[in-house]
């Protein structure tokens, strides 16, 4: 019953930019989609495609692997677009100054996808625009950082119209590649950087963030915006139902003594596949969600009900009774009996 920990999604147009500079490098992209077990189908669709985390760690970790390039993540940095941002690069580019469009980056990313997160504190008349990244895979994670840093001040020179525009440094937790590697970080970036640093992001004077951008458009911001926050809202509400429509139709399943993932997708209407990869994309997963429901409805039975725990265990789908009893313990911390006694059903 211990749920899996995952890594949520990235949306198909921040994949793309790394596959556009792997193309470019003479990587096997087709390996990488199929070490991560990205269909290339899902490539080609629109800006609300998305793949899992898992997917995009282990295709990033596929591509490390073949570069065998330290700088992988600064230079992919270079083939960012308004698109790799889905709708919230079109939201900034409409902005009136760059500190409007860094705020529109909290609101927004999630559309994005759940890579990181971004935070941005004052300090005098300076700014650090902290990003936190969510994925812990030691060989994917520095390159993750520095391809959305270095995205971040490509985009924001594209934007002011200003190819030398800098931060005032630029932060990576990660350690340095190496003293031969460094100067490119220093002509990417036209500032000090600095590793081993708690934190990654950018510090930015505030001058620069008053810099007026090239295309501002207010009615057209207020529009991509509304539009942003009806497709967060959606992606939440549809997460929401898929869950809990997956986990009712799992509690049917099991009140009728089985568990079968392929029952659950038809009664769904969608293929198993579809589900596996819906649900993947919702944070969770069919194990996960069976864990849930199991625990629930053993506690509902110990505590309301004088079933035999042998029984419980039978109708909830383990093969063995002490099965049920290490799951049950590993979750709650005590045995179903103790369970029991505690809420003071019969025995």
């Amino acid at each position: 019953m211990n749920a899996n920990q995952h890594l949520g999604f990235a949306s198909v147009p921040a994949v793309n930019q790394y596959l556009r500079f792997a193309a470019d490098s003479g990587l096997d992209c087709g390996r990488a989609l199929a070490a991560a077990g990205v269909d290339p189908v899902i490539l080609q669709g629109g800006q609300n495609q998305r793949i899992n985390g898992d997917q995009f760690q282990s295709l990033l970790r596929d591509l490390a692997q073949q570069a065998q390039d330290p700088l992988l993540g600064l230079k992919s940095g270079g083939y960012v677009q308004p698109g790799s941002y889905s709708v919230l690069g079109y939201i900034v580019m409409s902005c009136s100054t760059l500190r409007e469009a860094v705020e529109r980056i909290i609101p927004f990313e999630k559309l994005v996808g759940d890579m990181g997160v971004t935070s941005l504190t004052q300090e005098g008349a300076q700014t650090l625009i902290r990003w936190d990244c969510a994925y812990p895979d030691p060989d994917v994670r520095p390159h993750m950082i520095a391809n959305v840093l270095a995205s971040w001040v490509n985009f924001a020179r594209w934007l002011a119209n200003a190819d030398n525009a800098a931060p005032l440094q630029v932060l990576f937790e990660h350690p340095s590649p190496g003293p031969e590697f460094e100067p490119a970080y220093q002509r990417a970036f036209q500032c000090e950087v600095i590793f081993d640093s708690p934190v990654s992001g950018l510090v930015v004077n505030d001058r620069l963030l008053d810099t007026p951008l090239r295309q501002p458009d207010l009615l057209l911001r207020q529009t991509l915006e509304s539009h942003a926050s009806a497709q967060i809202k959606t992606l939440d509400e549809e997460d929401l139902s898929l869950l809990t429509r997956v986990k009712n139709a799992i509690r049917h399943q099991l009140r009728h003594g089985v568990s079968r993932q392929d029952m659950v997708a038809e009664r769904l209407g969608v293929t198993a596949r579809t589900l596996q990869r819906r649900l993947s994309e919702s944070h969770s997963s069919y194990q996960q969600l069976l864990d849930e429901v199991r625990l629930e409805m053993a506690q509902d039975m110990l505590a309301h009900s004088d079933i035999p725990i042998p029984d419980i265990a039978r109708q909830l789908g383990f093969a063995e009774v002490r099965s049920f009893h290490r799951s049950f313990k590993s979750h709650t911390g005590v045995t179903p009996g103790e369970f029991r006694d505690n809420a003071g059903a019969p025995s």
